[in-house]
């Protein structure tokens, strides 16, 4: 009774170093490929400048030569300054997109290189891949962030009105929902075999629905409550308020409730998805199957 007390002692202890020993390996190898290959880093300084250029220059077009169109754009938008309140928008949404297309479809990428069965053998819990992936889609989504900020004082003019450490406090809220988004993604690519058309379901219901680049306002009375079920919709209105109009935490109380909730269920939702791909996949012997 004695020793089978002591080896499982010892295999719960276990567990957490080498969970935590696989996380910093898949965050190494992963960073090491990306370095790997340099030209991989060329989207990062193009896209923050390129995406909202074509949404930027069209409101220029069609607001016209008078006033009426930006004073409206204010009653519903809360700010007249619709350059700066794209670059929200485009921003968060770029950051989710690439979280979808890498993080989302890792173990889809793992399946192609060949090295998904040899990694699933290791003893280690298999969620440990997944934290490895989102520790270095994080990285690099903080890396595409910052990168953005500068690119749009310097050619957009971009103007931070608020507090830089609230609207840090915002996205790093905002990182539970949108990677517990991630693990349900991840596994049901792994389920489904396929991902560019999950992709393209996903980012089109998040480009309409959250206000990417118009005032919620807008939208019907449907379309405003399927806004209000969407985490990207509170994360882009918090950091509107407080980069365009310097919103204190009291102002922007209820999205920063909201976001820990959604923290709270999608993460959660996220982890039994896996739990429950990982059973599918050993039980149906489906693993390697491409």
């Amino acid at each position: 009774m004695e020793a089978i007390t002591k080896t499982s002692n010892n295999s719960i202890i276990n567990i957490k170093p080498s969970m935590l020993t696989a996380i910093i390996y898949v965050f190494k190898r992963e960073m090491r490929i990306m370095f790997r290959y340099p030209s991989w880093f060329i989207p990062m300084f193009i896209w923050p400048v390129l995406f909202p250029f074509g949404y930027i220059f069209t409101a220029k077009a069609l607001s016209g030569t008078g006033s009426n169109s930006l004073a409206t754009f204010a009653a519903h938008a809360g700010t007249s300054d619709y350059t700066t309140y794209m670059l929200i928008g485009t921003t968060i949404w770029m950051w989710i997109n690439m979280m979808l297309w890498s993080f989302g479809g890792s173990l889809r990428q793992e399946q192609v290189r060949g090295t998904l069965e040899s990694n699933w053998l290791c003893p280690v819990p298999k969620i440990s891949l997944l934290f490895g992936y989102s520790i270095s889609q994080l990285v690099i989504g903080l890396g595409y962030i910052f990168v953005a900020v500068i690119e749009f004082k310097l050619i957009y003019g971009f103007k931070f009105v608020g507090n830089p450490l609230l609207a840090l406090v915002i996205i790093l809220i905002s990182i539970p929902s949108i990677y517990g988004i991630g693990f349900i993604f991840a596994s049901l690519v792994m389920w489904a075999k396929e991902i560019n058309s999950m992709v393209f379901l996903v980012r089109g219901i998040m480009s309409v629905f959250c206000g990417i680049t118009y005032p919620l306002a807008v939208l019907p009375n449907w379309m405003s409550n399927v806004s209000n079920m969407l985490p990207l919709t509170y994360s882009i209105k918090a950091l509107r308020a407080v980069v365009s109009s310097g919103a204190s935490i009291s102002d922007i109380k209820s999205e920063i409730v909201a976001l820990i909730i959604f923290g709270v269920i999608l993460m959660t939702c996220g982890l039994l998805a896996f739990l429950f791909t990982q059973k599918r996949v050993k039980d149906t012997g489906s693993l390697g199957n491409y």
